[in-house]
């Protein structure tokens, strides 16, 4: 179950909970902003996870640019690992961000297609609800 309050887009999070093992997620905009997140977690744990995940893959972005001795990378998936279990993060191309946490027992394989799909689904969503100009085309 997800928390929809801080926006509609909190659905996205619910297949990824379905999953054995997963303990909670969150949905957040780049630079941190909570979109929902899953009931195991209370406003101000999601808004501190948020924030964390947003530096982390600022820091993971910049680590692969500057490894690739470019000036910018984009980031397709981040997955920390610890004695606690794993998290797995997932940028959109549209801005948000979905962060997954499992327990050490949940399958990272079965998490990470999960996650992926779940950003391919936000992003179609994202894609069909773009402004059109008068013309149809693409607004001015």
């Amino acid at each position: 179950m997800t928390s929809r309050e801080a926006g509609d887009t909190a659905w996205v999070l619910d297949p990824i909970l379905e999953i054995p093992h997963v303990r909670a997620a969150v949905l957040l905009t780049r630079d941190g902003l909570v979109s929902g997140f899953s009931a195991a977690l209370s406003q101000a744990t999601a808004e501190r996870t948020a924030a964390i995940t947003s530096t982390v893959q600022g820091a993971c972005r910049a680590a692969a640019a500057a490894f690739a001795d470019q000036n910018d990378a984009q980031i397709r998936q981040i997955v920390i690992e610890s004695d606690h279990g794993y998290i797995l993060v997932a940028p959109t191309k549209h801005g948000s961000v979905v962060a997954a946490y499992g327990d050490p027992e949940v399958r990272l394989d079965l998490l990470a297609h999960r996650v992926h799909s779940q950003v391919a689904r936000l992003g179609e969503k994202a894609m069909a609800a773009a402004p059109r100009g008068a013309d149809g085309g693409s607004p001015v």
